[in-house]
């Protein structure tokens, strides 16, 4: 693609902004990206980029680039303009601008003469890169999470990301779909799959702090997930939140909907010796904020107090 495509006269974009660490970026993407073809609708605003993405009204997750996150954020649109991308494609392009060991910086620009997503290197004398991504009118979000607070004592529990991880890659085995219980005596969580056999990992909240860093519940409750959705919040947790030694936060709303929350860094690795505490978070200016909505099964035996 020619400069003159990003350069040409016209009306303003919508959006021109600059990121100074591609590769945090792409980290946080590929969180959500639970399948090789899937689509993912970009919302824009005075306050940042919303990414989301989901599947057969079960599985909902989110990316938060807040405006803080960029070198340059220039918003000049009226509402909140929505257009849908590839998020393979899309994450493949900013690989392209990604180099080992390196911070990159690009420009993003929002719309193109033909309503394409411009991206352009800025940091290099020697050479500069181009690349556009086709944008499509965004199907409509087919549900809203709505979550809601199950009660006033928060139902949740944040514990390791890479514990998280292992328990539910190991929850494959039994073939079925998995039970989560809380349960404030003893305090704990239980993650349960019957299927093939039977399999039932206990997270116990006193004799498990460097695992499950905090806890909150006030009565016993019970839901179960489909493995698949349950899956897809932790199969593409980036490596840098495990190195990180992070923490993931897991909270029970209203309906038994479960929301997953991870946060990834994108501060250039010159800055990553910020202070970082032990539930793993560190200045919230450089943190993608990742969440995911999973839907319970519908469980006429379950009964939640």
């Amino acid at each position: 693609m020619s400069s003159s495509a990003i350069d040409a006269d016209g009306d303003a974009p919508d959006l021109v902004c600059q990121l100074d660490n591609v590769q945090g970026i792409v980290d946080a993407l590929t969180s959500v990206r639970w399948k090789r073809h899937q689509d993912a609708v970009l919302e824009i605003s005075e306050h940042g980029v919303v990414l989301i993405v989901e599947e057969s009204s079960c599985l909902q997750a989110k990316v938060y680039l807040q405006k803080e996150l960029f070198v340059r954020y220039e918003y000049s649109a009226e509402g909140r303009p929505r257009f849908g991308v590839s998020l393979g494609l899309f994450v493949d392009c900013l690989n392209t601008f990604s180099v080992p060991g390196n911070s990159t910086s690009i420009e993003i620009r929002y719309p193109g003469p033909d309503m394409q997503l411009l991206l352009k290197s800025v940091d290099s004398l020697d050479a500069c890169i181009y690349a556009e991504v086709r944008t499509r009118i965004p199907d409509t979000i087919s549900w809203d999470y709505n979550f809601e607070p199950a009660g006033s004592t928060p139902l949740s529990f944040t514990v390791k990301s890479a514990a998280l991880k292992e328990v539910i890659d190991d929850l494959e085995w039994p073939g079925s779909s998995i039970k989560i219980t809380l349960q404030p005596v003893p305090p704990s969580v239980t993650f349960r799959g019957e299927g093939h056999g039977d399999l039932q990992i206990d997270f116990m909240y006193y004799a498990n702090t460097d695992l499950l860093i905090s806890f909150s519940c006030d009565r016993q409750i019970s839901y179960r997930y489909k493995y698949k959705f349950l899956r897809a919040t932790t199969s593409n947790i980036p490596g840098s939140v495990i190195r990180d030694n992070r923490g993931s936060k897991l909270t029970i709303g209203g309906g038994g909907m479960l929301k997953v929350q991870h946060l990834v860094s994108v501060a250039r690795p010159s800055t990553s010796h910020t202070h970082i505490d032990s539930a793993g978070y560190q200045q919230p200016s450089r943190i993608a904020y990742i969440e995911f909505f999973v839907k319970p099964e519908v469980d006429d035996n379950t009964v939640n107090d």
